[in-house]
């Protein structure tokens, strides 16, 4: 088997073959200098090759394979309900994000975004594909419904990204994947982006990506170099009235709990104690939820409670705490919690309230991680 070798990185966007108007959106944005998973991949994924990007988040992926589908998709233009693009995400959230990100320089090229996901009203997702999206970012399950219907094809999609692979297969999306992968061009280009590449997710690799130009960005390295992490030692009884004092400092918090009910619970107790709190989770619609993320990154809201659901996508600038009030279940669900803090290179710090019970539980994930007692940025407190 032949491996064709990967492109140098480039240290400037100008040294890539875009498009002039992308060059002038990313000046306009006071976007100058790649992150190294856009220097790198991009030489590539411009030139059409597959990709397979390993990267924690806020490792500067939106843009990596952004840039690459705008750039390759410009100057086309998609027939009605015929996409040219597919951008997969796991969440409503995230695919959100990705359309935020993707739109200043989608409208530099004359390119139409579309956005499908679930949880909003599907008649005006299908209007949009009917008029003709070049582009399209989708979670799966609304995407699958609107080709039932009808209103979409795949068959002249060149371009395919699935970004955040790893939380598609934990969250049981892989036949739907896998199916709508099945639809696509071919011989199409296709880029994929994970965390992790265990199980289902390597899988996908192999079945789908060919000669793939592969670039990775340790999670567990990430996460130790550019956060602080702090195991807070609590007695079970002590853990609502710790949780209330880091809610009331200054600044913005994302605090982490496992179940809906919980997160209600605690946003009341906080709002009830003076904290400008809101909650975040699956059982609030759309709407909602898109609001409350645009209060938190306003300042108005200085506590986001949120489920692991919700962490998907999350992305606010400058923020520097995150705190599992509920200890997570698993090293990936940690590093895509703290994910949220300490993007981009920026500091952060990820607080986890531990009672005794949870000690050897959690000793067990920080270790799985990567963090250790050793590591230098490990900070372990006993709260008495």
């Amino acid at each position: 088997m032949t491996i064709t070798p990967a492109l140098p990185a480039v240290e400037s966007f100008a040294d890539l073959a875009l498009p002039a108007p992308l060059l002038a959106a990313l000046g306009r944005e006071g976007v100058t200098v790649p992150f190294p998973i856009q220097g790198a991949t991009l030489p590539n994924s411009l030139a059409g090759r597959d990709v397979l990007g390993r990267g924690r988040t806020g490792s500067g992926k939106t843009l990596a394979f952004g840039l690459a589908v705008l750039a390759r998709t410009a100057g086309r233009r998609a027939e009605p309900r015929q996409p040219l693009a597919l951008v997969l995400v796991p969440t409503r959230e995230l695919a959100q994000q990705v359309t935020d990100a993707l739109t200043p320089y989608a409208r530099s090229v004359r390119l139409r975004l579309a956005t499908v996901v679930g949880g909003m009203p599907i008649g005006r997702q299908a209007g949009a594909l009917r008029a003709g999206a070049e582009v399209v970012v989708a979670t799966p399950g609304r995407l699958k419904d609107l080709i039932d219907r009808g209103d979409c094809r795949l068959h002249d999609v060149a371009v395919t990204v699935l970004d955040e692979a790893d939380q598609m297969a934990d969250m049981g999306f892989m036949p739907q994947v896998t199916a709508l992968l099945d639809q696509v061009r071919p011989a199409g280009q296709r880029m994929l982006f994970s965390a992790t590449l265990d199980r289902n997710v390597d899988l996908l690799v192999r079945r789908y990506l060919t000669d793939p130009v592969v670039h990775s960005v340790d999670p567990s390295a990430g996460a130790v170099t550019t956060m602080e992490h702090h195991v807070l030692h609590v007695h079970e009884a002590d853990k609502h009235r710790t949780t209330t004092e880091i809610a009331a400092r200054d600044g913005r918090v994302i605090m982490f709990l496992d179940t809906k009910h919980a997160v209600d619970r605690l946003t009341e107790h906080l709002l009830s104690s003076g904290v400008r709190a809101a909650a975040l989770h699956g059982g609030k619609s759309q709407p909602q939820r898109t609001r409350t993320l645009a209060r938190f990154k306003t300042g108005h809201v200085t506590v986001l409670v949120a489920t692991n659901v919700a962490a998907r996508g999350i992305h606010v600038d400058n923020l520097d705490l995150v705190v599992n009030v509920d200890p997570p279940g698993d090293h990936k669900d940690y590093l895509h919690r703290g994910g949220r803090t300490a993007r981009a290179g920026e500091s952060g710090s990820v607080v986890t309230l531990v009672t005794p019970a949870q000690r050897r539980g959690m000793e067990r994930l920080m270790s799985s991680a990567g963090i250790t007692p050793g590591s230098p940025r490990y900070v372990r407190v006993e709260r008495n």
